[in-house]
C-alpha cells in the first residue's frame, strides 16, 4: 500500500522499500517494529513531536533504541527549553496517529531534527505515515528529503 510518504519520495525521485508488519495497537514500540520488520533495533528510528519556548513545534528523529535528550534538541533548535506535545495534540499538527508519526507528508512543514548518530548506517526504517507500514530508506536521502538539521538529540536509555 502507498502512503503519502511514499508518493512524496517517489516525487523527489528517491528509492526506498516499504516493509509491512502485523500491528499489535497495545505494543506500538519501535523496539517490537523492529523485530517484526527484520532490522536491528539501532536501525528503526522514530518521530517525535516536541514544542519549543522560542520556536514552537518541532519534529525529532532518534533511534528507537534511545530517549529523546530534551537539552540536545533544546540546544540544536535554538529554544531555551523544549519539551513533547501531549499524545492528544499528535494528530491535529501532524496528520499522524501514535505509531504512524512521519515527517514525510505531515500536515505541516515543521523544523526536522535528527539525532546525528543516523549517518552510521546504509539503511533506516522510518514510518511510512501508518500503523504497520515502515519505510526503508538510505539515511542521506531521507535526511535531504525533511531538510533536516542533524545534531546530538539523543540519549541512551
Amino acid at each position: 500500500m502507498k502512503t503519502n510518504a511514499a508518493r512524496l519520495l517517489d516525487a523527489l525521485g528517491i528509492r526506498y522499500e516499504l516493509r509491512e508488519y502485523e500491528v499489535e495497537p497495545e505494543d506500538l514500540r519501535a523496539e517490537t517494529v523492529a523485530a517484526k520488520i527484520g532490522m536491528p533495533p539501532e536501525q528503526v528510528w522514530k518521530t517525535l513531536v516536541a514544542r519549543g519556548d522560542r520556536n514552537g513545534v518541532c519534529f525529532a528523529v532518534v533511534p528507537a533504541t534511545a530517549a529523546l535528550d530534551l537539552k540536545g534538541l533544546a540546544k540544536l533548535s535554538g529554544d531555551r527549553k523544549v519539551d513533547t506535545v501531549p499524545l492528544k495534540e499528535v494528530q491535529p499538527l501532524t496528520g499522524y496517529v501514535r505509531g504512524g508519526v512521519t515527517v514525510l507528508g505531515a500536515k505541516k512543514a515543521y523544523p526536522v531534527y535528527a539525532d546525528e548518530t543516523i549517518e552510521l548506517f546504509d539503511v533506516v526504517s522510518i514510518s511510512a505515515g501508518v500503523r504497520g507500514t515502515q519505510i526503508l530508506i538510505a539515511p542521506g536521502d531521507y535526511l535531504r528529503a525533511v531538510k533536516a538539521q542533524v545534531g546530538s538529540i539523543a540519549a541512551l536509555r
